[in-house]
């Protein structure tokens, strides 16, 4: 089976067939909808966590920053007493420099593979992190250490050696488009498409598995648990998408990716906010994301706008399974 960017061969019939280039996703809906003044609230992970709390929306917990070669050694006392930890860049993009420790036995440290890490390849990955290896731009970076995320059980089986994240599309604070990212070894644990990473489009009525791919290449199982990836179903579906429908008040930024994670005892919490997402949940669902987008830009400008679960429950009626629902015409009242 041809993939849904492989059966159309040019740009004109990628248009009329909804799917969204790079082009457009860039000048006509980043550059238009997304003020360039509020990227720092998205680019720097520390900002972004405050920003989500701030707006009352569950993150995972920070153990403590480093922020300067000095303190390098200091990541050893910080994680003493916590059982697991993740050391990522402020500024990283694309999953790069992200470190998961998932085990922190006695001061020894363990990748979900069972490779042991040693103290200084870990403080070889901060230094590398202060010095923007791993960052927009190349930029001196800050590391920021997280605790780790439990892994929801509804999701056994599904991902391999990492967490799993919903990746949202909000435009105009509706939610237009979902897939989950489950991590493989090809990927190295890691939710990244690009490494390898399973994408699973889903219904945005349900939560339910619409399609799977890797490596832009539809799938039925997961190529190491096996699982069958037709059975996923994501719960605490609609909190989880009124949660990714606040970012637009979090932010300001009309046009946004939302990455999500559940955990298995606070549920739905914000990991990332990405003001320039990727196009690669058009091929994950079967179906692009133009005709979603015109029809929120078709709704009537309201002085008031919805509140996000009104905004949720349009998206859930209009944009169920593959199909863009248009609008139905107000009738005028009778007097």
């Amino acid at each position: 089976m041809r993939t849904l960017l492989a059966k159309l061969a040019s740009p004109f019939r990628l248009n009329d067939a909804g799917v969204m280039g790079m082009n457009q996703r860039n000048i006509r809906y980043i550059g238009r909808y997304n003020d360039r003044r509020l990227y720092p609230l998205v680019d720097d992970k520390l900002k972004t966590k405050l920003i989500a709390q701030q707006a009352g929306a569950t993150v995972p917990d920070l153990i403590g920053v480093i922020d300067s070669q000095a303190d390098v050694k200091r990541i050893h006392a910080m994680v003493a007493n916590w059982p697991g930890f993740v050391i990522k860049p402020a500024q990283g993009s694309g999953g790069k420099g992200i470190m998961v420790i998932t085990q922190n036995h006695q001061g020894r440290y363990f990748k979900a593979s069972g490779k042991e890490v040693s103290h200084d390849d870990v403080e070889r990955h901060i230094t590398n992190t202060l010095a923007g290896l791993f960052s927009l731009g190349g930029k001196a970076d800050v590391a920021v250490v997280e605790n780790l995320i439990a892994f929801d059980d509804s999701f056994s089986g599904f991902s391999y050696e990492g967490v799993p994240d919903i990746r949202v599309i909000v435009f105009q604070g509706y939610p237009v488009m979902a897939m989950m990212r489950l991590s493989t070894s090809a990927s190295d644990g890691k939710a990244n498409l690009h490494q390898g990473a399973v994408g699973v489009g889903l219904d945005l009525a349900t939560g339910h598995a619409l399609k799977a791919v890797q490596f832009n290449s539809p799938i039925t199982h997961h190529p190491d648990t096996h699982q069958d990836l037709y059975t996923l179903r994501v719960p605490h579906w609609q909190q989880l998408l009124t949660l990714a429908a606040s970012a637009w008040e979090m932010t300001g930024l009309g046009y946004m990716g939302t990455d999500m994670v559940l955990d298995k005892d606070k549920g739905p919490m914000v990991l990332e906010l990405n003001a320039r997402p990727g196009l690669a949940i058009q091929i994950a669902n079967g179906c692009g994301l133009l005709p979603r987008l015109r029809l929120i830009e078709s709704l009537p400008p309201c002085r008031y706008p919805p509140l996000p679960e009104a905004r949720v429950e349009f998206s859930m009626r209009h944009f169920a399974g593959q199909q863009t629902q248009p609008l139905k015409p107000r009738l005028a009242k009778v007097s």
